[in-house]
């Protein structure tokens, strides 16, 4: 039960809080300048290393007193929770997610313009691999997988949260700009902010 616990809260939570992230329009802008199966390798690679090496501190953590992780973990959760359901309310109704498509080209193009020579496989490889994983790099998914293998069992949430990524990354490589037209922001932030907030809760009925 904890692994499927676990599991289904990595799983969900990655997948919903990854669509339209900037990760998200990285892989989406690289995959309309480079052969796509090249793209999706090296941004899947570097989303499985950082899923793995989020549960090792989570597992890390564990060394402190239980009571404090857990307490720490109610606190994250319900904190970014909160965190988003006021991002969300300050949010205008229209899909709109031109900011983070816009730094994600930014970040894109910095790195392709100190590119000179012609895009081999490894050279793409290494791009999306290098991009993903910096960008991937304390945002609040790295957060969250950390504090769900904190208090949930590390197989479980490793494995939810690389499908969870995997999907992501398949879609926005496969059809990116058509399924971003379609995602509103604000709904995206309120449904994420509540899933935060639910596993708090539920965190927070685990310290009894």
């Amino acid at each position: 039960m904890p692994s499927l616990t676990g599991f289904t809260a990595a799983l969900t939570l990655i997948t919903l809080s990854e669509l339209g992230d900037k990760t998200f329009f990285i892989a989406m802008i690289l995959a309309t300048r480079h052969p796509r199966r090249w793209v999706f390798a090296g941004v899947t690679a570097a989303l499985v290393v950082m899923s793995i090496l989020s549960v090792f501190i989570g597992r890390a953590v564990t060394a402190l007193p239980h009571r404090y992780v857990q307490a720490l973990t109610v606190a994250l959760f319900i904190g970014f929770g909160l965190k988003l359901l006021y991002d969300a309310s300050r949010m205008g109704p229209t899909l709109g997610l031109e900011e983070e498509q816009a730094e994600a080209l930014k970040t894109v193009e910095a790195t392709e313009n100190h590119h000179q020579a012609g895009w081999s496989m490894q050279a793409v490889l290494v791009e999306a691999f290098s991009l993903t994983f910096v960008a991937e790099w304390g945002d609040r998914t790295q957060l969250a997988t950390i504090a769900l293998a904190a208090v949930n069992h590390p197989l479980g949430v490793v494995a939810g949260a690389i499908i969870g990524h995997g999907v992501c990354a398949a879609i926005a490589v496969a059809c990116g700009k058509l399924v971003a037209g379609h995602i509103s922001e604000r709904l995206l932030t309120i449904l994420g902010g509540l899933l935060f907030i639910l596993f708090g809760l539920v965190a927070a009925s685990a310290m009894g």
